[in-house]
């Protein structure tokens, strides 16, 4: 009686929706024509005819018809009835048909009226369908009415089918049997786990300890105990992933937890559906992509080929150097490169989204703050590079420093100085300071060493010349050819200045061959017998040996002494004295 009286009730609110659909047609018409939902409606209760208001709902386009936890079909809204309260309405109405043992399915029929297509069962009305909802679905009301009846007739069916005691038992079997593989599998998982826990052990107690040269990583035992660890990990994961299916599996057996079933594999199943329509809707970007990095790539390679031919001289253009090739293949690299992340950056995925935005003004923020030295070294490194001051190998003194170039990069300049000193200097201050290359030259015309001594103006001039080139010639790395000459570049006071210049191709050993220059200047002026006054020499002859060393001097010379004393004003008095008085005459 209860089921009936429902039937009753909600066969009435179907009348009451029909009713209101015969509203639309003119009261003349109406009344010619009388619908038999609208007479009907003329005789139900207040209540019934006008329902109450319901609370105001979302606005929803259809809305499903369910039965248990099985979708049938979408409705849509009718007149001032939302969609979502018209298929509660018609769920319930489904599902007392189910519950009514006396009810068979295949006894629904289609009735058509003037304004609806009823679906009927016996003299209730289950369902009608309007003008409207056969607009919405490309059918005809007779058509779709005959497509909800077969739904609604399945449904019925299927629900009754999946209570049977029948499936009952049979989803309980099911369900025992999926505990039983269950419970093996834990069982065999506990048996395996344990012996290669015990392998893992005894090849640990083997293996030898993790090295790079002398730094130990892990101890052979430490290793073994992080690969159990990860071991242990991937059997609470296995016994986790058990756990799902099995849970998902016995839950689905049957209808009242069905729904359980369904959420924890939407836990699964959501994402991956989310992750496959995210990778077929990225699928024309992901092509471009590829396309234009493929491009880029080919076409790096093609100026890497043209510059590194460029760089062995078999290719030669006008005003471009081999030194040039490779910084400016860096450079066309760094360009095409970035014009290739310009184009495929709007194609990425998220590249619109505002975290990626966030975090590209992010960097972008921290790359100019604090990258403001580097870019200037960098720069300076490319003019270096495009000024040809020095290269890798050559001897050069930039400020301060005197050494043989050993690094060149973009940022820094290595040099390693004549003590075997390395000087890192920033590519800023090497542009900003005086460099002087000693090697661009010496190859080909020469590098001209120099040195100056100072001679007294009692010296005849071309002694001087011939003396100074002779211990030029007498120098190991001199170069005969051009010859040495010398220049009087300064008349003193007291003595002549003169300056020694001499070609070299040997630039790394200049401090050598000055100071086999100074040495081989000092030989040959002494074996010519003249003196060095350099810068200043200040002594009384008279008495005082010559600065000549004795290997150079006569083997009968003696120096001549003399007598200091005073005079009745106070004033020192020399006299000389026969080169026979002994030291001890001296006062």
């Amino acid at each position: 009686m209860k089921t009936t009286s429902r039937i009753a009730v909600t066969t009435l609110l179907s009348l009451a929706i029909a009713a209101s659909c015969s509203l639309r047609l003119p009261a003349q018409a109406t009344a010619e024509t009388p619908h038999p939902a609208s007479t009907a409606t003329t005789q139900l209760p207040t209540e019934l005819a006008h329902p109450a208001p319901q609370p105001e709902a979302p606005v929803v386009a259809h809305a499903p018809v369910m039965l248990g936890n099985r979708q049938l079909f979408t409705i849509g809204r009718i007149l001032s009835l939302p969609a979502a309260t018209r298929a509660t309405l018609l769920s319930a109405r489904i599902q007392d048909l189910e519950e009514d043992q006396f009810f068979n399915p295949d006894t629904l029929t289609v009735a058509d009226a003037e304004e609806t297509t009823d679906i009927m069962a016996g003299d209730l009305i289950v369902m009608s369908i309007t003008d409207q909802d056969a607009e919405d679905s490309g059918m005809t009301r007779h058509e779709m009415a005959l497509d909800r009846a077969k739904a609604i007739a399945a449904g019925i069916k299927a629900s009754r089918e999946e209570h049977s005691p029948r499936r009952l038992a049979i989803n309980t079997l099911y369900a025992a049997i999926c505990t039983i593989i269950f419970l093996v599998l834990l069982w065999l998982l506990a048996l395996a786990f344990p012996r290669i826990y015990r392998k893992i052990e005894a090849w640990s107690a083997r293996m030898p300890s993790l090295h790079i040269q002398q730094f130990e990583i892990a101890a052979a035992d430490r290793l073994g105990r992080v690969v159990i660890g990860f071991v242990k990990l991937i059997r609470l994961l296995i016994t986790l992933q058990l756990l799902y299916i099995y849970a998902s599996l016995v839950l689905g057996f049957f209808p009242w937890t069905r729904p359980y079933a369904q959420q924890l594999l939407s836990y699964i199943i959501d994402p991956l559906k989310a992750i496959g329509a995210a990778l077929r809707a990225y699928l024309p970007d992901f092509f471009f992509t590829a396309v234009i990095l493929a491009f880029a790539f080919y076409i790096i390679k093609f100026v890497r080929v043209v510059f590194n031919e460029i760089e062995k001289g078999t290719i030669r253009i006008s005003g471009f150097y081999p030194e040039w090739a490779q910084p400016t293949f860096n450079i066309a690299r760094l360009c095409i490169y970035a014009l290739t992340a310009i184009v495929v950056f709007p194609y990425l995925p998220g590249s619109n989204s505002p975290a990626f935005r966030g975090i590209s003004i992010f960097v972008g923020v921290l790359f100019s703050l604090g990258s403001t030295s580097a870019v200037a070294n960098v720069v300076s490194g490319v003019i270096l590079t495009y000024m040809r001051a020095f290269r890798p190998g050559d001897r050069v003194r930039i400020a301060d420093t005197l050494g043989d170039v050993i690094e060149k990069n973009l940022l820094v300049t290595r040099v390693l100085t004549i003590k075997n000193e390395e000087v890192t200097i920033s590519n800023a201050m090497v542009l900003g300071a005086q460099i002087i290359n000693y090697s661009t030259h010496a190859n080909t015309a020469g590098l001209i060493l120099h040195t100056s001594v100072t001679i007294g103006y009692n010296a005849p001039w071309r002694t001087v010349h011939a003396l100074l080139i002779d211990a030029a010639l007498s120098t190991r790395d001199i170069l005969p050819e051009p010859r040495p000459f010398v220049w009087q570049t300064a008349l003193s006071d007291f003595y002549v200045q003169y300056e020694i210049n001499a070609y070299t191709d040997n630039a790394k050993r200049m401090p050598d061959i000055y100071a086999e220059l100074h040495a081989n200047i000092q030989d040959k002026f002494n074996e010519g017998g003249v003196e060095i006054m350099s810068p200043h020499y200040s002594s009384l002859r008279d008495g005082n040996q010559v600065t000549i060393p004795d290997a150079h001097l006569p083997p009968d010379y003696a120096a001549p002494t003399f007598r200091v004393h005073l005079d009745q004003s106070g004033n020192g008095v020399a006299s000389q004295v026969a080169n026979t008085t002994p030291d001890s005459a001296f006062k």
